[in-house]
């Protein structure tokens, strides 16, 4: 089978690369100096980073002294994710996090907090946040240890189901917390408004927007309460993240931030109109389909499914030589296939396999067709074996 003949519907795993992006990659990569010299060369670069920012905190509505740049989502969940903060200079402990059963690893794994420390919130099984469980945990807890802190995903990765951010804020903030929002999955698919969603801390990452790997933010609400370092040294970001900047992929971000910025709403409503029919065609294939989280909110893009009796590794290696390329869920794993850690939080058998068809900006009907035509194989070799 030809390259030419593959079809990519793994948008949530990377975003290809958009033109714009490239380009103002490669345009960087002709820039000489450092963004931290004070020469000539070095504050056009730090021209190219600050304007960066300023493109990355629109997107998100945030002020631009309070995006941090991170090698991406991973350092910057690892970063906010401490039991150390400061409070101007005074230290502040976080006494325990509460982190939902259904967040990406990078969240799951606790950052800098000790296992002892991290506590997950269950989800409904219509895969959302359990909002009185959360409730019970926060009132619940050791306030002599610090203060709470809560991360909750703005959309799922795999599912795609929109969580109650804003009314977790308001939990959160009846109980003197702090509230960790990873909005990887959510910027440029919905709108994103720290402020309104009343966020202290967003996670962001270049290349699920279109732009370069190995670029993504931290965004504060404010500058006062920060955490403590996780990377120490010459002291760039504002002390916050020290290591030279990559002015080439930040440039790239940047441009990816304003591509997902421009007619948000008319981009998605397109993209959801090829999801309806790629489910609508799934259905009409077979009667035992399950569509994970269709009856809740979910981002335009994501459609999470599940063929009782195909394994998730079964179902992705079907499909790859169909020559359509999806997702059994984070591909964040070095290539792991297993058991989704989503399905189980929300009550499925562990035996069910998901799959994941994402969607982006560059899909097209035909690629929806391509699709429904390799489901339907795929659909009869299952019931032949």
């Amino acid at each position: 089978m030809t390259r030419t003949e593959r079809t990519y519907l793994d948008w949530n795993a990377t975003a290809p690369l958009l033109p714009a992006a490239r380009d103002a990659f490669v345009a960087a990569l002709d820039l000489v100096g450092n963004p931290s010299s004070v020469h000539g060369e070095g504050r056009a670069l730090r021209m190219l980073v600050e304007a960066a920012r300023r493109d990355v905190a629109a997107l998100v509505n945030a002020a631009p002294a309070h995006v941090i740049f991170t090698s991406g989502a991973t350092e910057a969940a690892n970063l906010v994710l401490t039991p150390n903060y400061r409070m101007g200079r005074t230290p502040l402990a976080i006494g325990h996090l509460y982190a939902s059963e259904i967040e990406h690893p990078a969240i799951r794994e606790g950052g800098r907090f000790s296992r002892e420390a991290v506590t997950s919130i269950p989800v409904t099984p219509a895969g959302v946040v359990d909002l009185d469980a959360l409730e019970t945990l926060l009132q619940n807890h050791d306030k002599a240890s610090g203060l709470p802190m809560v991360a909750v995903m703005l959309a799922n990765n795999e599912t795609g189901i929109v969580q109650p951010v804003k009314a977790v804020a308001e939990i959160v903030r009846r109980h003197g917390g702090l509230l960790v929002v990873d909005a990887v999955q959510a910027v440029g698919r919905m709108p994103v408004d720290i402020e309104a969603l009343d966020a202290d801390f967003l996670i962001l990452s270049s290349h699920k927007l279109g732009g370069p790997k190995g670029a993504g933010a931290l965004v504060s609400r404010g500058e006062v309460l920060m955490p403590v370092p996780l990377i120490r040294g010459g002291g760039q970001e504002k002390g916050h993240r020290s290591g030279t900047e990559n002015p080439a992929a930040l440039a790239g971000f940047a441009a990816a931030a304003r591509s997902a910025a421009d007619e948000p709403a008319v981009r998605n409503s397109r993209i959801a109109g090829l999801r309806d029919v790629l489910e609508k065609g799934m259905r009409a294939a077979t009667n035992d389909v399950i569509i994970h989280g269709a009856e809740v909110e979910r981002v335009a893009n994501t459609s999470f499914f599940s063929l009782p009796g195909l394994k998730s590794e079964t179902g992705q290696i079907a499909f790859d030589l169909e020559g359509i390329a999806l997702s059994a869920g984070s591909a964040c794993s070095s290539g792991k296939v297993g058991q989704s850690h989503v399905l189980t939080a929300m009550g499925f058998d562990a035996a069910l396999g998901g799959l994941r068809v994402s969607l982006g900006p560059g899909s097209t009907m035909a690629d929806v067709e391509r699709f429904l035509a390799a489901f339907s194989r795929v659909v009869s070799r299952r019931r032949a074996a």
